[in-house]
Formats: structure tokens, C-alpha cells, sequence
């Protein structure tokens, strides 16, 4: 008996609302005045990201957090975006920047939502069975969208590899994110500006001797950057460093995927007060 009373008191806790084994579903339902995409702005999403996201691309969770007007905030913006009839006509620029910066929305958002502080993969458990990728969903229009159903139903269905560089899943590992919204009018340059970020990092693409490190979102993802290794780096090169370039056609490597660190992409004077 004992034993069932703390387990009914765990599942008491806000926490446990969220890790429920049900979907979590954010933004409003079907309002009856949808927009088209292309109608859309995401400028209250940048004067979030300008207060809480650094220039290096990490984010102040614990400041973020504490503030109640930027968590109604973020879930204001979130309502917005379910406003939208993705199924009128729209620029595929206006599609590739509202379903990034919805993915990367429900993502803090996901991280936000819980009392304590942790890494995407604990939101992740067997035991009560809730997974962020595929439990928090949010609105759009008619249907409730999952990070999931965000990333492979909808952003690579748009033949646009560079959106692995700009899509962030709140880890050390993942691209930075940047601290403005992705805009239809800018996305050709934010996207190439964000890969040209992506691999200046060593983290992510590295030569050293005859070996070629690279970031292991270039497995997990091959078939969105070609058929073989080689087309592959064909893809990637007008994105690498100058330098980089140039050595990189001047043999052939040994190619090897970098270990993925899945810690907090905290800001630095948050991770002690994250880990205690």
C-alpha cells in the first residue's frame, strides 16, 4: 500500500502530467479563421529568442522559465502558429521558415514544461511512457503535429537538407539555434549561413590526419544528402570552411562520426544550477 501511495503521489506532481503516456497538445484547435502560411510572421518569436538565446546559439532555460510573461510568451506564439491552414497554397520559403521555428518553438517549449531542468532524452521513459518527439504535439490548423511528424512528414518532404542545420533539439550536439526567427524572405541565406556554422565547429566537421570526423546527424540522415559517402561530401562542401574545402578534394579520407553529446544547450552559467 505504501508503494501505491507514492507512486499515486509521483503522478500527482506536474511532472507527471506531462510524462502521462498521453499526448501532450499544445496551441489551440482548429480556430475557425485560419491563415494562409505565407500570411504569417514570426516576429514575436525573434524578440523571444533575442532575450533568451545567446549569439553562440544557447539558451537561458532558468531565466526563460522564471519569467511568466515570456512563457505566455512563447505559448501566445504558439497559439499563432496554430492559426494556419497548412493546406493553402503557400511559397515553399514560407514553408520551410514557419515549420522550422514551429519545430524549434515546441522544443523549448517541451523543455519549459516540466519543473526540472533536463536534457531531451529524459523526457524520454519507458517507465510512464511519454516521448517528447512523439507525446507533445502541437495544433496546426485541422491536425496536431509531432517533433516527429514536424522533422520527417513535413520538413524533409521539402528537399531541403540544410533544415538538419537549422531544426534544434535543444542538445550540446545539435545546430546552435540562432537568435532570430527563420524568415520566407531570408531562409536561402539563413540556411546556408546556419550549415556554414554547423561545420566550422570541430564538433561537427573535423580533418586530422587521414581520418574525416563528422557529425553523426550526416548518418542518421544520409539519404537527405545523396546515395553514397561521395555525394554526400559533394553536398556538403560549399558549406565547409574554405580551407577545408580545398583539402578535402585533395584525397580521399577515412571517414568516422563524432560521438553526439545530448546535454543541455544551456547557457554556461546555467549548467552547475541544471545539474544540481
Amino acid at each position: 500500500m505504501k508503494s501505491l501511495a507514492l507512486l499515486l503521489a509521483i503522478l500527482a506532481t506536474p511532472i507527471a502530467s506531462v510524462f502521462s503516456g498521453e499526448p501532450v497538445f499544445v496551441g489551440t484547435k482548429t480556430p475557425s479563421d485560419l491563415v494562409a502560411i505565407d500570411k504569417f510572421d514570426h516576429d514575436d518569436w525573434t524578440q523571444l529568442l533575442q532575450k533568451h538565446v545567446d549569439e553562440k546559439g544557447r539558451v537561458d532555460y532558468r531565466t526563460w522559465k522564471a519569467s511568466s510573461p515570456d512563457r505566455e510568451a512563447l505559448r501566445g506564439y504558439l497559439d499563432r502558429l496554430s492559426a494556419v491552414d497548412p493546406k493553402l497554397p503557400t511559397r515553399l520559403e514560407s514553408k520551410l521558415a514557419f515549420w522550422i521555428n514551429a519545430y524549434n518553438a515546441l522544443t523549448i517549449e517541451g523543455i519549459l514544461r516540466t519543473d526540472k531542468l533536463m536534457p531531451i532524452r529524459d523526457h524520454t521513459t519507458q517507465r510512464i511512457g511519454y516521448d517528447i518527439w512523439d507525446d507533445l504535439r502541437l495544433h496546426v490548423g485541422a491536425k496536431a503535429y509531432s517533433l516527429n511528424q514536424i522533422e520527417h512528414e513535413v520538413l524533409r518532404k521539402l528537399d531541403e537538407p540544410r533544415i538538419h542545420f537549422a531544426i534544434v533539439c535543444a542538445s550540446e550536439s545539435c545546430p546552435p539555434l540562432r537568435n532570430t526567427a527563420y524568415a520566407a524572405d531570408e531562409i536561402e541565406t539563413q540556411l546556408s549561413s546556419s550549415a556554414k556554422t554547423f561545420f566550422s565547429s570541430p564538433r561537427n566537421f573535423e580533418l586530422d590526419g587521414e581520418q574525416l570526423r563528422l557529425s553523426p546527424l550526416l548518418d542518421w540522415f544520409s539519404e537527405d544528402f545523396g546515395a553514397t559517402e561521395n555525394e554526400m561530401l559533394q553536398r556538403i562542401t560549399p558549406w565547409l570552411p574554405e580551407a577545408s574545402q580545398e583539402r578535402l578534394r585533395a584525397r580521399r579520407w577515412s571517414v568516422k562520426m563524432s560521438e553526439y553529446d545530448w546535454s543541455l544547450n544551456e547557457q554556461p552559467m546555467q549548467r552547475k544550477d541544471v545539474r544540481d
